[in-house]
């Protein structure tokens, strides 16, 4: 349980993904609805690591925190045991941009894999799956820059500098982008139809 109180104790700090951020309050203002009743306690906190804001309200100041934006950002449970992971760790890696990014090429690499696509490198994987229709041509050119940006940090290419974490969150939205097509939107749709035989 989270309470409103001068430090906003969190396991990860939803911008950079650090694990037990500093989130210390450095501003504090109270709302209320128009009718009145509904009074809200907010308390403004900064990550030390990142600069980024975290807004947190509760009924009363040492109160329980009922919601705090922007919320920590899941992975579907939709997704597969092993690229979910993969991308649970990219998402959480996003200090370290470079391992993010690596992280989030594996999870395409085994995304591919489940979906059957095994056979050679990553590059004439991708190449296949968008020749099948499992993916658009744009997916596979956003997928191809994945791969190619992960291969830099892999093999320290002198040319290449190093990712910041604006690559990584580019790279990471790729990546959920593909999984959500992949695994994410057919899962919602399976429900969909079930339900939709039971009513």
């Amino acid at each position: 349980m989270h309470l409103l109180q001068k430090n906003l104790s969190l396991d990860r700090c939803p911008h950079c993904s650090i694990a037990r951020p500093h989130l210390n309050a450095v501003h504090s203002v109270t709302t209320n609805d128009h009718s009145g009743a509904l009074q809200r306690k907010w308390f403004f906190y900064v990550c030390v690591s990142c600069g980024g804001v975290v807004t947190a309200w509760a009924y009363g100041h040492s109160e329980p925190v009922q919601e705090y934006f922007p919320a920590l950002s899941q992975v579907d449970e939709a997704i597969p045991d092993k690229p979910r992971e993969f991308l649970r760790q990219a998402k959480e890696s996003m200090h370290a941009p470079a391992g993010a990014i690596m992280l989030a090429a594996s999870a395409v690499d085994a995304m591919l894999k489940l979906k059957r696509y095994v056979d050679g490198s990553l590059y004439t994987r991708i190449e296949k799956a968008a020749a099948d229709h499992l993916i658009t041509q744009a997916m596979a050119k956003w997928a191809h820059q994945v791969r190619i940006d992960a291969n830099d940090q892999r093999h320290a290419d002198e040319a290449s500098e190093l990712p910041n974490e604006d690559d990584a969150k580019r790279v990471i939205a790729f990546t959920t982008a593909l999984a959500e097509f992949l695994f994410v939107l057919p899962a919602l749709v399976s429900r969909g139809l079930e339900e939709t035989k039971k009513a």
